[in-house]
């Protein structure tokens, strides 16, 4: 019913197994190789434009390794124009800070003061969800905590924060904080705005819109200190 060889071999026969290992162990050098002439930027960090050089290495590695019919020189020759290029393009990075934003972006601050950069905030393909987990992975709980927060173009999230002494109210980010939010306000205190986290003193019963965003829902906002 099943031909074994076939889904184990594909077309090849059992000897390519062995010229497996062989150019499986050629391509690891010369990956290897590679990302020597990377250098360590192009490893611990990658950009967009240094995931594109990583890709394009992976490709021309992978398919040389168990594809019969390519062959390794074309392999090599793939991996000196990319890392060629990858040299002049980093030159230049180096010599132009227009080129440099043109090809690997720039950071965009999200947040400001306790309250979300908005119009930045809309420029990136960042959840609030996902920015939120980012945020409590590294202690904040209530956006009166954060003096500034950073997307490098890494993509992780720098993130700078008041001082105990100088936490203000601002918008609670804990699961499920957000779940409720409400129009017309129950007690005398602070709320924040559920969309921009813009947060201000309310007395009981009044109604209001936000001054940043002009949402109209509102959820208490927390003073909680950061626990670092």
């Amino acid at each position: 019913m099943f031909d074994f060889k076939q889904i184990l071999l594909g077309s090849e026969d059992w000897n390519f197994l062995l010229e497996t290992v062989l150019r499986t162990g050629i391509m690891f050098f010369v990956i290897i190789f590679g990302l020597r002439l990377l250098g360590k930027r192009g490893v611990k960090q990658l950009s967009v434009f240094e995931l594109v050089v990583i890709i394009g290495l992976g490709s021309a590695a992978g398919d040389p390794m168990f594809y019969k019919d390519v062959g390794i020189m074309p392999a090599i020759v793939v991996f000196t124009m990319i890392i060629s290029l990858y040299t002049i393009i980093t030159y230049f990075i180096g010599k132009s800070k227009k080129f440099e934003k043109l090809v690997e972006g720039k950071p965009i601050c999200l947040i400001q003061d306790g309250v979300f950069c908005i119009d930045d905030f809309k420029k990136e393909s960042l959840g609030e969800d996902e920015f939120f987990a980012e945020l409590r992975l590294k202690g904040v709980s209530q956006l009166g905590q954060v003096e500034k927060a950073i997307e490098e173009i890494s993509g992780e999230i720098s993130v700078f924060y008041y001082d105990n002494a100088d936490v203000k109210y601002g918008l609670p980010i804990l699961p499920n904080s957000l779940e409720k939010p409400f129009k017309t306000f129950a007690k005398d205190t602070h709320y924040s705005c559920t969309f921009c986290g813009y947060t201000q003193e309310f007395k009981t019963g009044e109604h209001g819109n936000c001054k940043v965003c002009k949402n109209d829902e509102w959820v208490e906002s927390s003073n909680k200190k950061r626990i670092s």
